[in-house]
């Protein structure tokens, strides 16, 4: 382990260096991730008469933009093992810059009062998008060291992205989900790797609420991070290659 940290910075690099060098991929990827644009559309022109749940279309504009951003700075794609998918993920931030930027000088300047102003909330947006990123990348982990034991975890991952782009906030707010709903979604990992990024750019929560579920996140990275180094040492045991 204390190997392959130092060579971490390498690792890095040669990420770095494969995200541009397929920049034109790389970018079409980025831009079709345009979905909370959409759902913008349609919830501002829902709220054109009037605030729904509590959004007015300046709110919509501010929640979508800050999903929107979150979401590209905090995807990942990942099959095992991890050192070397987390270096090519995170040395791919800096090309995701090229669509996150503008999308946080739109956000700031048309959304801004309708953005938090305590500087402790955009202290905690740091390590929230850390730890948001962290969950997208470790399920996505989890659900690759089942290929060693399945033929293929295609449907599974398939499942987790229909259920993360609902229950995360990802195409709707969690304040417009009905009560029931609400309530189970909240307490489910989803929220972490979206939402509570992007409600502590709106100022949603006191800074005690805000501390809470930031420990609620990182408590869910470190049961996802023990699940998927238990994962990997299960499959390689049942792992079985075969070909002439």
């Amino acid at each position: 382990m204390t190997r392959l940290l130092r060579l971490y910075p390498q690792l890095l690099r040669t990420g770095f260096a494969e995200a541009f060098a397929y920049r034109a991929e790389f970018l079409i990827w980025m831009f079709s991730t345009n979905m909370p644009l959409v759902m913008l559309a349609i919830w501002a022109a829902a709220a054109r008469s009037g605030p729904v749940g509590g959004y007015s279309q300046q709110g919509f504009a501010a929640y979508y933009l800050a999903t929107l951003l979150v979401r590209l700075m905090t995807g990942a794609w990942v099959v095992h093992p991890l050192l070397q998918w987390s270096a090519d993920n995170l040395a791919a931030i800096p090309m995701r810059g090229v669509v996150a930027i503008p999308v946080a000088a739109v956000l700031l300047y048309i959304a801004r009062a309708e953005l938090s102003h305590d500087w402790f909330s955009w202290l905690l947006l740091f390590p929230a998008l850390l730890g948001a990123w962290l969950l997208y990348f470790l399920v996505q982990a989890i659900i690759g060291t089942f290929a060693l034991r399945f033929e293929s975890a295609a449907s599974l991952f398939d499942a987790w992205l229909g259920f993360s782009n609902i229950l995360s906030g990802y195409l709707v707010p969690l304040d417009l989900f009905p009560r029931a709903v609400r309530a189970v979604a909240v307490v489910l990992p989803f929220r972490f790797q979206l939402s509570l990024p992007v409600e502590l750019m709106l100022g949603r929560w006191s800074r005690g609420e805000a501390l809470e579920l930031l420990v609620a996140q990182w408590a869910y990275v470190a049961l996802f991070l023990g699940l998927a180094r238990a994962a990997w040492r299960s499959g390689l045991r049942h792992y079985a290659a075969y070909g002439g």
